[in-house]
């Protein structure tokens, strides 16, 4: 059974703070809430629109209060009452080696994490997102994204953790092998997906529109954008709201565009987002995250090699805290999954000051986009529209906005570029 020493307390504790904060904040945007559509969106919205918008963000709000209880609660239940220790003792049982019985061990954690929260997964999809006409996913095509998803986490995933259970087992200062090894893989993974794994999921074709190709392909040369491959992503399969995305390394840079977004665009408002996005590439915002994240990864990795290591002593008290013994064949994977557990709170706070900067960078693009279009009317256009085809709230609580977005609130992006002009 857990023992319930000073890291626990504190873990529950901080648990329990976060989830409060959240609650205030979609309280607080709730409130929030103007009865009255913003001058700035009249011509795009109408009263009809923003009013769904608004019963879409109610309906967001619940929904979400009731799935972080849920996970929360499941969480605790399973923690205080030994859940941790059963699992490890379960597949102690089985009396394979180190190594298996540590991916067991995660494996397990990942299905009943998974079983937990399908029933939440299935309302979102089927039920919320298709009152307010967004879902365009068959119960066929669900099933087989569940498959194909469940399947590439077995086998890549399995592959990673395996080698990090194998480093953390057998080599000495495991933690920067470990952390190499991962960095390696995950720009390896960012590279690929592209080419082998998004297929699995969507169908890309080359853009036929040769207007849009030839306007995507200027803007493209007028930035030195080493662009080279334009394609449609099918996602109005899945749903009804757009987006748009760049991939690739180096001097190989590929634009998606989503079926929905070039069917409700002009020509100068797509190239608009697109010089967007091509402004995060120019003012190096991708690099710049990158290191960060690499630079995070070796923090984590570097507190993982504490938190594997039941002789030290937060080791010691992470161990205890959730029930499972320090010399289980399973210490080690138990030691990846209750560190990102205690992680958490510090996560959480990582993610705020990401999102600062991130929505600085938002700004930072809009410009971009604006100065090299040569007007920001353009921008503004696209996002209003944008806005209006996902029903955002136009007028988050900037509590949530602080702790939740990492794009500024549309109408203050609309505000920036209209100083602009």
């Amino acid at each position: 059974m857990p023992e319930f020493n000073l890291l626990a307390i504190l873990l529950i504790v901080a648990l329990l703070l976060l989830w409060k904060l959240d609650l205030v904040a979609t309280i607080l945007t709730l409130k929030n809430l103007k009865p009255e559509l913003p001058e700035e969106f009249r011509g795009v919205w109408d009263d009809e629109k923003y009013q769904k918008s608004q019963a879409y963000e109610k309906a967001q709000a619940q929904f979400g209060i009731l799935s972080s209880i849920a996970s929360l609660t499941v969480l605790l239940v399973f923690w205080f009452l030994g859940g941790f220790g059963w699992l490890d003792g379960l597949v102690n049982s089985w009396g394979l080696g180190q190594i298996a019985t540590g991916l067991c061990f995660i494996g397990l954690l990942y299905l009943g994490s998974w079983a937990a929260s399908l029933p939440f997964d299935l309302y979102h999809t089927f039920v919320l997102e298709e009152k307010f006409g967004f879902n365009k996913t068959t119960a066929g095509t669900y099933i087989a994204d569940q498959i194909k998803s469940h399947l590439l986490t077995a086998i890549l995933g399995g592959l990673i953790v395996g080698l990090i259970l194998w480093i953390f087992q057998s080599v000495p200062y495991a933690w920067i092998w470990a952390w190499l090894s991962f960095t390696v893989i995950s720009l390896a993974l960012t590279y690929l997906a592209p080419s082998f794994l998004l297929p699995l999921f969507n169908k890309f074709t080359p853009l036929e529109n040769e207007e849009l190709n030839q306007a995507i392909q200027s803007m493209a040369k007028k930035c030195e954008f080493p662009l080279t491959e334009i394609s449609v992503m099918d996602g109005s399969k899945r749903s009804s709201k757009s987006n748009a995305f760049f991939t690739g390394f180096g001097k190989r840079k590929k634009i998606a565009l989503f079926d929905t977004l070039i069917e409700s665009q002009s020509t100068d408002e797509l190239v608009g987002v697109l010089a967007h996005e091509i402004g995060h590439f120019k003012k190096k915002h991708i690099v710049q995250r990158l290191v960060i994240s690499i630079i995070q990864t070796a923090v984590i990795f570097f507190l993982l090699g504490m938190a594997t290591n039941p002789e030290s002593a937060f080791g010691g008290q992470l161990y205890a805290a959730f029930g499972i013994p320090a010399g289980s064949k399973a210490a080690i994977a138990a030691g990846l999954v209750l560190f990102m557990i205690v992680f958490k709170p510090v996560s959480r706070i990582l993610s705020v000051l990401m999102n600062i900067l991130s929505r600085k960078h938002e700004f930072e693009a809009d410009e971009y986009a604006a100065v090299n279009q040569g007007s920001p009317a353009h921008l503004i256009s696209a996002l209003k529209k944008l806005s209006a085809n996902n029903l955002s709230n136009l007028t988050p609580h900037p509590l949530e906005v602080f702790l939740d977005h990492s794009h500024p609130p549309v109408l203050v992006r609309i505000q920036a570029l209209q100083k602009l002009a």
